[in-house]
């Protein structure tokens, strides 16, 4: 099955100025860098974008400048995810006028929903556009599970396509997959290769923000069939994801204190998230350069 989102996608930051505006000439400039080193898809105004602290309009700037930047070089997948049907659904629409190719839907969060009240929020957002929708399965951050019989059910819509999958439930998403034609993707980096490996789609990697190239090459080893390189790989990026995703920081955070240092557009983060401090940052710079140098 062809991949309906791309492969190898990254989660971008959304890069801000120094003062905090949003910063369209460094979105584009970031936007370019990534695809050039290996990612085919991009998500724009995800959890690592910052989607909580940006406005309605920032949100749909963004996708008209990174699809300007890219053209039709990567898939561009917007996030418009709310606690709120009608807003998402609005922002569904806006991000279909911008140019987005699809839609990044997150569990209605916050008001913790019961099942079908979830599935009833995602067939009205599945019904506003024309885009295919991948559903956000993150709980850690919802509060609220998109249950596999959920997930089942709402297969059978024809515009519902794909699964960011953070639940931590392999058995959960192998059920999925075993009775639907969805789309996995890992949305947790140190799943990359294990979900691929039974038959996900590709990953959505916060990582891919520092070392795009590293992150195709697990995937790009495993396609060619040497599943000896593609473990090593990934376990070589393991001290990496953990600075990144395992240290009590938001991968925002620490993917926006890696690129300051990398000379790439970042900017700081929107409160009420801050700036990595200084011990952060010198052992997000030493995990970095230990994978280069691997």
């Amino acid at each position: 099955m062809t991949p309906p989102l791309g492969r190898t996608l990254c989660a971008m930051i959304t890069p801000f100025t120094p003062t905090g505006a949003l910063d369209l000439d460094g979105a584009q400039h970031l936007a370019d860098h990534l695809v050039t080193h290996g990612c085919d898809g991009l998500v724009l105004s995800g959890t690592t974008g910052e989607s909580p602290t940006t406005t309605d309009a920032e949100k749909s700037s963004l996708v008209k400048a990174v699809r300007q930047a890219v053209g039709t070089r990567a898939t561009i997948v917007a996030g418009v995810g709310t606690p709120d049907t009608a807003r998402t659904a609005h922002l569904a629409r806006e991000a279909e006028k911008a140019g987005a190719d699809a839609l990044l839907v997150v569990a209605p969060y916050y008001s913790r929903p019961p099942q079908d009240a979830i599935e009833a929020h995602f067939l009205t957002v599945a019904e506003a556009t024309a885009l295919p929708l991948a559903l956000y399965d993150i709980p850690s951050r919802t509060g609220v599970r998109i249950e596999p019989d959920t997930l089942l059910r709402l297969a059978e819509h024809p515009r519902v396509k794909a699964v960011k999958d953070c639940s931590y439930d392999f058995l959960a998403a192998q059920k999925v997959m075993s009775r639907t034609d969805l789309a996995y993707y890992a949305g947790c980096d140190e799943h990359n290769l294990a979900l691929y490996a039974v038959g996900a789609a590709g990953c959505v990697s916060t990582v891919a923000n520092v070392a795009p190239a590293h992150m195709r090459a697990v995937l790009d080893a495993f396609d060619a069939g040497d599943t000896a390189r593609a473990a090593h790989l990934q376990r070589q990026a393991t001290p990496l994801i953990e600075a990144m995703m395992s240290n009590g920081l938001p991968g925002a955070v620490t993917a926006k204190a890696l690129l300051t240092t990398l000379d790439l557009p970042a900017g700081p983060p929107r409160p009420p998230l801050r700036p990595a401090g200084r011990r952060t940052t010198d052992g997000l710079e030493a995990a970095y350069d230990g994978l280069k140098t691997a």
